[in-house]
This record gives structure tokens, sequence and C-alpha cells, in this order.
């Protein structure tokens, strides 16, 4: 197979062979990994049961992928990724907004996955083959995964969508099992001693919403439009992939947490999760649990990487994509290693869901609004300007950046950010919003309000991605 050569430039109509279905597989696949089941494991270390935990997570997944699905339109028309996409509205020198908040987003996933399966993935060697599980053991096998996820990365979306489909099914029968395994110790109340992180029920559920189920939907703004520029518009509704959106997300994401709550109330894991299920699982389960621990970290953490190389290539446009996946890999590796030996799983998590969660939505909001006024019509060629090297075009506004565009998102994450609540840092708006983390609620309303009241009713943009291709081929 060879490795994809696209960075973010257009994507041809001759190359756009994806469908609906491929959507799926790959939201579906890719997520269920240990990465991904982490966050099911958050409410239990807040102190919540399995219902209060299981209602938390669906509550804020199906909010967030309302908020979050309709983005993979976007790339559907214009046929390159989202970062470059929101040109459209920050300008194609504003869009680095865009870039920076998925490149933050795909970098603290990528280094979350990697951790977590290097975790679970020393700790059973440990149990089966007696491997130290020392500094030196974690560092080769965080190395060892880096560089699975590297190779799956580099040879780009083609890859990708194999190893997910692979995985969708391979990683579906693993969890089954896995309910099995861990079913006679499984209970549903609280584990024993674990307090409400916030002091009582409601803010310490809503905070299990936010970082627990918001913060899986969120994840993807930014990373949905490298999987939809490659599906053509003219063969596939917008309603019909916005359906396999949905779906990807809903099942990708509420299986696996849910796994998460489900093995952390059995393996009664409150302060630590890879730990606690290693030394809970049946010794026969104990092969099924490396091979997951491995093969979904790959398949999860290469596709966030993927997408990592897609911004860095964005803000870079003289870097490939290749080398640009190399470099985020290395930034990615280093990040785990700060995780793995100087913070706890807890504050680390929780803490950077919130803070990009409240940073992501503005850009996303404003996005979709930008989206629904031009009804979803693009100058794709105009969105490449910057990757070009060039300027003018109809999205270049003030020396490529559109000014109030940018200042409603800033004010919008300086807003959300001033209302978040993490175990490293509060914000001032708590004390007006009851010591309740409101943070993606005020920064996503300010920042797209203030957009919408600033800018004009119609996005700039009068040829669809369709009819732009077809005059440039």
């Amino acid at each position: 197979m060879p490795i994809e050569q696209r960075g973010v430039d257009t994507i041809p109509e001759a190359e756009r062979t994806s469908g609906p279905r491929d959507l799926v597989s790959i939201l579906l696949g890719s997520n269920l990994c240990l990465g991904v089941i982490v966050f099911g494991w958050l409410p239990v270390s807040f102190g919540l049961g399995l219902w209060a935990s299981v209602t938390s997570v669906v509550a804020g997944t199906v909010v967030g992928v309302a908020v979050t699905a309709p983005l993979a339109l976007v790339s559907l028309r214009t046929a390159t990724n989202l970062s470059t996409s929101s040109g459209a509205f920050f300008g194609v020198r504003g869009r680095l907004v865009g870039s920076v908040v998925g490149l933050l987003l795909s970098l603290g996933y990528t280094a979350l996955t990697l951790w977590i399966g290097g975790d679970v993935m020393v700790g059973t060697l440990a149990r089966l083959v007696g491997l130290p599980t020392g500094g030196a053991s974690h560092a080769v096998v965080y190395a060892l995964l880096a560089a699975g996820t590297v190779v799956a990365a580099v040879y780009g979306y083609r890859l990708l969508l194999k190893l997910s489909k692979a995985l969708a099914v391979g990683m579906t029968v693993l969890l089954a099992v896995g309910m099995v395994a861990y079913a006679g110790d499984f209970t549903t109340a609280a584990v024993p001693e674990t307090p409400y992180l916030l002091g009582s029920f409601w803010p310490t559920w809503l905070l299990a919403a936010v970082a627990a189920g918001l913060s899986g939907p969120v994840a993807f703004i930014t990373l949905l439009g490298d999987y939809t520029r490659y599906v053509s518009p003219a063969r596939h509704s917008a309603r019909t992939v916005w359906r396999a959106t949905c779906l990807g997300l809903l099942v990708g994401l509420l299986v696996p947490q849910l796994f998460g709550t489900y093995t952390a109330l059995a393996a009664r894991g409150a302060l630590d999760y890879a730990g606690p299920l290693v030394a809970a699982s049946p010794a026969w389960y104990l092969v099924p649990l490396l091979v997951a621990a491995t093969a979904g970290s790959v398949g999860n953490a290469g596709l966030m990487l993927y997408s990592m190389g897609l911004d860095l290539d964005a803000i870079l446009p003289r870097a490939t994509r290749a080398r640009a996946t190399l470099v985020v890999a290395a930034v990615a590796t280093a990040f785990v290693f700060l995780g793995h030996f100087a913070s706890d799983a807890q504050t680390a998590m929780t803490s950077f869901v919130l803070l990009l969660t409240a940073i992501g939505t503005p850009w996303a909001v404003i996005t979709l609004i930008g989206h629904a006024r031009c009804g979803g019509s693009y100058d794709p060629e105009a969105l490449q300007v910057y990757n070009r090297r060039s300027r003018g075009g109809i999205y270049w506004f003030s020396a490529g950046w559109h000014p109030r565009a940018t200042a409603s998102w800033a004010i919008g994450a300086a807003v959300g950010l001033a209302g978040v609540s993490t175990p490293l840092y509060e914000g001032p708006l708590l004390a007006l919003t009851g010591g309740i983390d409101c943070s993606f609620v005020l920064s996503g309303v300010v920042g797209g309000a203030l957009y919408a009241v600033l800018t004009p009713n119609r996005a700039p943009g009068t040829v669809t991605a369709p009819e732009a291709l077809a005059a440039t081929e």
C-alpha cells in the first residue's frame, strides 16, 4: 500500500471514494481502545456509582454529538480538512486558530492513549511473564507503541481505514469477552471511600457529563473533516453523511466508555484505572487484554497522529505531511513520559479535557454558524491560498484574517476558561455559577453570539466544492 501523499490540499473528485459505511467504521474501530475506555472510569473516580456514571456519560455524549456531528458536512463540501475549511470564516490565515486547536486536542489524546495503553501492557506483561514494572519497562513499551502508531499515521487514511474496520470487529469481541471476565467482581455501588469530587452529587455529575461525556465528541471537532473530505457529495447526500457521523460517534464513544465504567466498578478503581484493571483481570483474560491494549492504542493514536500531521502541515505549508507526522509523534511521546512520571491520571485527564473543551467549543460553534449561513457553498481554490504561499481570494479579508471572527473566538474561549473548574485551576466566574463548571456552554454561547452579531448574515463564497473541482480538472 503506497504512502498517502495528500496533505491539506483539495482532494480531487476521482479520489473521493469513501462512503458513509467507511465513516462509521473509522469512528467505531478507532475509538474501541483504552484511550477512550478510560473516560468511563472518570465518573467512578469522581465518586459516582453505576447509574449516575452511565447517565452522565450518555447525556454528555448525546449533547456533544449534536453539536459536533454537523461539522462533518463542512469538509464534505470543501474536500479539505476542517481547519483549512474554517478559513472561509476566520480567513485563510485565521484558520490557523483551528489548526492550533486541532493540534492541541490530537496531541493530548494521542499522549493519553499511549499512556494508558502502555501502562496496561506493562501490567499484563508483568503478570504473564514477570516483566519488571519500573521506568525502563514503561519507556520501552511507550516507544514501541509510538513506533507502531507512527507507521499507521504516515501511511495515511487508507491504511487507517483498513485498520479501523478490523478493530471494529476484533475489539468488539474482546470487550464483549471482557464483560464476562469482570462480571464476578462487578457492583453498582460507588467505590468505597471515594467522596464526591466536588462535594455534592449534582456538581460532580455535571463535571462527569462534561469531562467524560461531552469531551469525547469535542475531541473530533477538527478531526471529522479528515475522513469526510474523502466522501463525494455527488454520490452521498449530506443527510446520509450526518446520520453516519452521529451513529459512528454515539456507538464508537458510548461502547468503550461504558465498558470503562463497568470495569472501573468491578476493579474498584478509584485513584487509578490501569493498575486495578490488570489486577482484577482473571488469568485467562490477560492475553486478550494485552491484545486490546496494543492494537486498540495503535489504531486510535494512529488516527489522532494522522490528524496532528495534517494540522502541522497546515501551519507549516513547506513541511510534507509525513515529516510533520514524525515531528508531532516525537512531541506526543514526550508528553507520554511527562504524564507517566510527573502527574496522576485523574488530575491530568480532567484538567486537559475541560481546558481544551472551553477553547475548542467556540471555534466549532462559529464554524457551524458560518457553514449554515453560506449554505455549504465554498470556493475550494480560495481556501488553499495560504497553503500555496500566495495572497488574495474571497477569504483573504484583512491580511488573511477575519478580525471579528477571530475576536469572537478569543473572547468566547476566554470566558470559557474563566468558568472552568479543574483540579489544577478554577476560573473566577465559578462564583457566579454556584461552583458548577459551565465553561463549554459559556464559551460556545458567547463566541457564537458575538460572531452572529458582529458579522454579516452570509459568509463569502459562491462556488460549491463539486462545481469548483469540475472547473479545475
